[in-house]
């Protein structure tokens, strides 16, 4: 069967795979953002991120007719700006923190997703969500708080982009059923480059340091290309599954990066998350994985209610 006709028939699991496939690749393009940090302000790295998928994005455009419902249009807008600040607060945490515990941090952001998706899609939340929601937040204060003396308040920047990144999944969410994903990627594309142009500018009128670019060398170039064509394919990859199912059904599978971001942190930089870190992380995966099992058995009751004679 191939995976075209796989996704036809089973659009739920196809979405699940591509989820997966999605958090795997992901931490390499944050390995390579960690890597330029050293080179150039977050900022800047954000700007080509976004600027080299609209250059990716572009010959997939060509032909086609980008069909956006004039009612969506300020919506695709906010959905560019929430993952042009997300990308950016998150850059600047590798930029101080090793990758696994920003990352870790920031994997608030599923249980974020859940409610988010529960107040404002109607997905529908109850306590026993809202608890494991409590939970997980607590664990992300367990790394949190050794973060505040190690890198005082830029520990809570991957909360910030954890916030950001979750309303950026919601209206994915939104727009997904009715848009297509290679529009929403453009559309994501160009409104990330608009909005850093003008961050960079107002940063580089007003002489703040942390957001005033330089001229990348030839090779950082090239790392800036990488970063932009794993952001093109993993976020495309996101956008299809978020096509096919719901936000509750695809947010646990966001915990695999934790693993794959360890691995990338302890291979390139030599980073391996302290015991407290660890704790987190598993108080923080436990609690998204028992809102996964909650949603699971609820669908699973629907369905068989609906199937019920």
């Amino acid at each position: 069967m191939t995976t075209a006709v796989a996704g036809q028939r089973h659009p739920v699991e196809f979405a699940m795979l591509l989820m997966v496939g999605a958090m795997l690749l992901v931490p390499a393009m944050d390995a390579v953002a960690k890597h330029l940090s050293a080179v150039m302000v977050p900022a800047q790295i954000a700007l080509a991120r976004f600027g080299f998928q609209v250059v990716f994005m572009t010959p997939l455009v060509r032909g086609r007719r980008l069909e956006i419902a004039p009612g969506d249009l300020a919506l695709h807008g906010l959905r560019g700006v929430l993952l042009a600040l997300a990308t950016t607060f998150f850059f600047a945490a590798l930029a101080v923190m090793p990758m696994a515990e920003a990352i870790a941090i920031f994997f608030v952001e599923p249980l974020l997703l859940s409610l988010l998706a529960g107040i404002l899609l109607k997905e529908g939340i109850g306590w026993r969500r809202i608890l494991a929601i409590l939970v997980g937040f607590a664990g992300a204060m367990l790394i949190v708080r050794p973060g505040l003396d190690a890198f005082g308040w830029a520990a809570t920047l991957p909360l910030v982009a954890a916030l950001f990144f979750a309303l950026y999944l919601v209206a994915t969410r939104v727009l997904a059923q009715r848009t297509d994903p290679v529009t929403l990627q453009l559309t994501a594309g160009l409104a990330g480059v608009a909005t850093m142009i003008l961050v960079i500018a107002a940063g580089s009128l007003l002489g703040v340091a942390a957001l005033t670019p330089s001229w990348p060398d030839a090779v950082s170039w090239a790392w800036l290309v990488v970063l932009g064509l794993i952001a093109t394919v993993s976020h495309l990859m996101i956008v299809h599954a978020f096509k096919r199912a719901s936000a509750n059904i695809l947010a646990p599978f966001q915990y695999l990066e934790i693993g794959a971001a360890v691995l990338w942190g302890y291979v390139v930089f030599g980073d391996f998350p302290e015991a407290m870190t660890w704790v987190g992380i598993a108080i923080i995966t436990a609690s998204g994985l028992y809102v996964f099992h909650r949603e699971r058995r609820r669908a699973l009751s629907s369905m068989h209610a609906a199937r019920s004679p």
